[in-house]
C-alpha cells in the first residue's frame, strides 16, 4: 500500500528534498497589511526577510482552510488510488489552527480514505525533519504502523533549542509576554527557547550573550546524546554563515550520521524575525 506524508509549509522542508520524497505540503499564508502571499509559492524565505526589513507593517499568518486540506487529500487519493495511506504531520496545534483545519477536512471526506492526522506539537524543520524521516521510512518499505511508531519516538524524544536576535517578534505575535521581551532587550539576556510538551514556546534557560547561550545549548545536547549517534539540523533566519559554523561544530562534538542546514521560512520567520539560530537533534536508532 502506498504511504504518503502530508504536512504544511511551516515545516520548512527544502523543496527539492520534499519533491524527491513525495511529501505534500499545504501552504499557509503571510499577510503584510493588505498584501497576501502564499508561503513558498508566491514568496520565498529570502524575499520574505528582505520585505520584513523594509516593511513598517508587522506580518501576520493564517492557516490553510479545511477546504484546502480536503483538496490536498483528494489529490493524493486520485494520484495513488484507493489503497493509499496518508499520514499528516502538522504544525503545533498550540501555535496555529492548521492541525484543526486538517482534522475538519478529514471529517469532510469519505471515511474509507485512510488518513492519520498528527499534531506534532513542533514547528519549522523540527516537524519537518520528522516528515523527512517518515517519508524515507515509507520509501524503504516500512508499513504504516512501523512509521507511526517511529514518528511517536521522534516526537517524544527530539531536542530543539533556539535563540532569537530579538524577542520583539515573539511578543508582538503573542507567543511570549511583553515583560519578557523588555527584560531581554534591556539586559542583553538571551533566553534559550524550546517547545514544551504541549507545543508552546517556552524558556529553557536565560543566559547573558549569544556565545554563552550557545555553549549552554551544546551542554544540554551532550547530556541528551550521551555519545550515541545523532541526526542534527541547524536552523537559521538570514544568518547562514553563523549557522554553517555551528553545524560544523556539531559535527566535531557529536557523532552525526545525518545533517541538514535549513533556512526558517516565512511562517515561522513572522514570529521570530531575522537572526534566529536553532538546533534540532534526535538519536539515530
Amino acid at each position: 500500500m502506498p504511504i504518503v506524508i502530508l504536512t504544511d509549509s511551516a515545516s520548512d522542508i527544502d523543496a527539492s528534498e520534499r519533491q524527491s520524497l513525495g511529501i505534500v505540503a499545504v501552504p499557509l499564508k503571510i499577510m503584510f497589511g493588505a498584501e497576501t502571499y502564499v508561503d513558498a509559492v508566491t514568496i520565498s524565505s529570502s524575499e520574505f526577510f528582505d520585505k520584513l526589513k523594509e516593511s513598517s507593517v508587522m506580518p501576520t499568518t493564517s492557516q490553510p482552510s479545511p477546504l484546502e486540506f480536503a483538496e490536498a487529500y483528494k489529490a493524493i487519493y486520485e494520484k495513488y488510488g484507493k489503497d493509499v495511506q496518508i499520514i499528516a504531520i502538522l504544525l503545533s496545534g498550540s501555535l496555529s489552527g492548521t492541525y484543526q483545519s486538517a482534522m475538519i477536512a478529514k471529517s469532510m471526506l469519505d471515511e474509507n480514505i485512510d488518513i492519520t492526522v498528527i499534531d506534532s506539537r513542533k514547528a519549522s524543520f523540527v516537524h519537518g525533519m520528522i516528515c523527512v524521516e517518515a517519508a524515507k521510512a515509507a520509501q524503504a518499505g516500512k508499513n504504516k504502523e512501523q512509521i507511526l511508531d517511529q514518528i511517536d519516538r521522534y516526537l517524544d524524544e527530539v531536542q530543539v533549542y533556539f535563540i532569537v536576535d530579538t524577542l520583539e517578534f515573539l511578543q508582538k505575535g503573542g507567543r511570549i509576554g511583553k515583560a519578557s521581551a523588555v527584560i531581554g532587550s534591556l539586559l542583553n539576556i538571551k533566553p534559550i527557547l524550546t517547545l514544551d510538551a504541549a507545543g508552546y514556546v517556552s524558556a529553557f534557560d536565560k543566559v547573558r550573550g549569544t556565545k554563552k547561550a550557545l555553549n549552554r545549548v551544546f551542554e544540554a545536547l551532550q547530556e541528551y546524546a550521551q555519545g550515541e549517534p545523532v541526526k542534527v539540523a541547524m536552523l537559521h533566519s538570514s544568518v547562514p554563515d553563523q549557522a554553517a559554523e555551528l553545524l560544523e561544530r556539531l559535527k566535531q562534538e557529536f557523532t552525526v550520521t545525518d545533517s541538514w542546514l535549513e533556512q526558517i521560512g516565512p511562517v515561522i520567520g513572522t514570529h521570530t524575525g531575522p537572526g534566529l539560530l536553532g538546533i534540532v537533534m534526535v538519536k539515530d536508532k
